[in-house]
């Protein structure tokens, strides 16, 4: 069950800080002004969770195209479409087409995943319906994965839930270019 979304914005961004902002993220494959300019509204937060986000989007050990792909797919299941839509521009950044990053929004047997990305769709899937991943998803998982990429993918799927979670509540809106849910193939 989703409750109904917010229309505008519950917390509003720092305007005082989204120029600076801005110019900090000008190189970076996202835009990502409102919700940093959000989060900012609470120093200790903000200043705790940014390291923790950097660490699981990009020092894991996971690639980032299946970080991106369970970041995406949580964000779906979570219908946060601000986590959505800046997570299709990285994902683009980490090489998914956009008919892939549309397969997320669908059921696992409706693309042609490899083995390796449907695990790792299925391990974020489990987590959304039942916070713990099943012991068959796990050992088939675990027979690709490291112990410490396991960990990372667990890691990714709950942080980026929380992330919806935040998001979705304070009715965080997307910034200006950063797409929200992707139409079908063909009907762009």
């Amino acid at each position: 069950m989703h409750f109904a979304r917010p229309s505008a914005a519950r917390i509003q961004p720092r305007e005082d800080l989204a120029e600076k902002i801005r110019e900090r993220q000008k190189d970076s494959p996202v835009n990502a002004v409102n919700v940093s300019a959000t989060l900012a509204k609470n120093k200790p937060i903000n200043r705790a969770f940014g390291p923790f986000a950097q660490a699981v989007l990009f020092e894991g050990g996971l690639s980032r195209r299946n970080v991106e792909l369970a970041v995406l797919r949580m964000g779906w299941n979570c219908q946060a479409i601000y986590e959505f839509g800046q997570h299709t521009l990285f994902g683009r950044d980490a090489g998914l087409t956009d008919i892939e990053i549309f397969a997320v929004t669908r059921p696992l047997n409706q693309h042609a995943w490899t083995d390796e990305e449907r695990l790792v769709l299925q391990v974020v899937d489990e987590l959304y319906a039942d916070d713990c991943v099943g012991d068959e998803t796990w050992n088939a998982s675990a027979a690709i994965f490291s112990e410490a990429e396991m960990l990372h993918l667990v890691m990714a799927a709950g942080c980026y839930r929380v992330v919806s979670g935040v998001l979705n509540s304070c009715g965080v809106e997307l910034d200006d270019g950063v797409p929200g849910w992707p139409s079908p193939p063909g009907n762009n």
